[in-house]
Order: C-alpha cells, then sequence, then structure tokens
C-alpha cells in the first residue's frame, strides 16, 4: 500500500477543493522569495519605497543666537525714536536728523536681517520644494520640482561657505539659506547651479525628494 492510499479519499477530496477555491493561499508573493506569511517587506525596493513617503514632508531649522543680534537692532530702533521724541529740534536740526535716521535705519535692518532668518521652515510635497524665512515667512522661495536634477545630503554647511547668514548668492554656486551650521540639502537645478539649505532631518528630506522626482532621460531618479 502505497503512502497515497494511506490518506482517507475524503480528505483528500477536501484538501483538492480547497486548492482550487483558495489558488493563492500559502503561495509565495511576487518578490518574496518562499516568504508565506503575508508580508510584502521582500518587495520593497532599497532605500525606502513611496509608501514610507510622507504625502508632505516638513523640515525646519533654528538659531537662537540670532535673538541677540535681533536685540541690538532693537536697541538702535529705539535710541533713534528716543532722540527724535527727546531731543531740542531748535538748533542743530541736521546732525539731529542724521542720528535719528542712522538709528533707526540701522535698528530696522538690523532687526529684519536677523528675524528673517532665525528660524527657517521647509515643505517638501508631490510638486515642490518651498522655502519660508522666519517666523513670518519672508522671504520665500519655491522650487518646482520638474527643474530639480537630482538632490544631496551635506552633513555640514557653515556661513563660511557662503559668506555670511541668511539668504546667500554665489555666482559660481547658487542661492543658499544658511540659518545655522550643520547638516542641510543641496539641490541640483537644471540650469546647473544648486540652492542648499539648512535644516533638520536633512537626510529625510532628501528622501522625500528623490522619491518624487521624475526619472530623466539617461539618468536615474533622484541622482
Amino acid at each position: 500500500m502505497g503512502p497515497s492510499d494511506a490518506v482517507p479519499r475524503g480528505a483528500k477530496t477536501r484538501t483538492l477543493r480547497f486548492m482550487r477555491d483558495h489558488p493563492h493561499e500559502g503561495a509565495a508573493a511576487p518578490g518574496n522569495y518562499g516568504s508565506t506569511d503575508g508580508d510584502s517587506s521582500g518587495a520593497r525596493p532599497g532605500g525606502g519605497s513611496h509608501a514610507e513617503i510622507p504625502e508632505v514632508w516638513h523640515g525646519s531649522a533654528t538659531n537662537r543666537i540670532q535673538w541677540l543680534l535681533a536685540a541690538i537692532g532693537a536697541a538702535c530702533l529705539a535710541l533713534g525714536i528716543l532722540l527724535a521724541v527727546e531731543s531740542n529740534w531748535t538748533s542743530g536740526r541736521a546732525p539731529l536728523v542724521m542720528s535719528v535716521v542712522g538709528c533707526v535705519a540701522a535698528g530696522l535692518l538690523v532687526l529684519f536681517g536677523t528675524l528673517a532668518f532665525v528660524h527657517v521652515a521647509v515643505r517638501v510635497d508631490k510638486e515642490a520644494l518651498e522655502v519660508r524665512c522666519g517666523h513670518i515667512g519672508v522671504p520665500r522661495r519655491r522650487i518646482p520640482l520638474d527643474t530639480v536634477v537630482g538632490a544631496d545630503f551635506t552633513p555640514q554647511v557653515t556661513p563660511r561657505h557662503w559668506g555670511g547668514w541668511g539668504y546667500r548668492w554665489r555666482p559660481e554656486q547658487g542661492t543658499a539659506v544658511v540659518v545655522r551650521r550643520g547638516e542641510g540639502v543641496i539641490l541640483r537645478l537644471g540650469d546647473g547651479m544648486t540652492f542648499t539649505v539648512t535644516v533638520d532631518d536633512a537626510e529625510g528630506a532628501v528622501r522625500a525628494i528623490r522619491g518624487r522626482l521624475r526619472p530623466r532621460e539617461g539618468t536615474p531618479a533622484g541622482t
């Protein structure tokens, strides 16, 4: 008597019927190479799949030292106002006007230059990368992703690389928003220039950008 004869005919019939009604039960999913636990992790491409990329990625960076410079600007502005209110305008008006205007202008310039770049917010969606500076979001820059060739992570961006803090421009490099030292994102644009922004979790930003870039002819996506 062979091994198959030891199985009752009713059991064999139920087994065949189950296999007919559930043809994929217990079968390995494509790309799982024999996995039968229903986990599709084997089918995920290296570097993260689209399911791992948030619909909208948000990031930010802050430099609290800029508040000290903002305080200096506010002091200059207050001095200018004090001179305008408390001074005797009956004599020596020209020097007084120059002092008031100089203090007010310097104060406003320092205040705007520091408060605008004490904080930066970065947003990446399916269409563009958007950078908003300061707590009021000015200045702002929006870069459509169809103009981006690639995105790279850089572990160290410093003001020395760009000649200072804030919104910077160098003809041989491109533009940058630098609010602090540290990690950042470098976008390679279609015109050959770059855009750099300092932001926390810059690697996450790079993954979000690369996952949304459309492949260009002869160039792998996100490279």
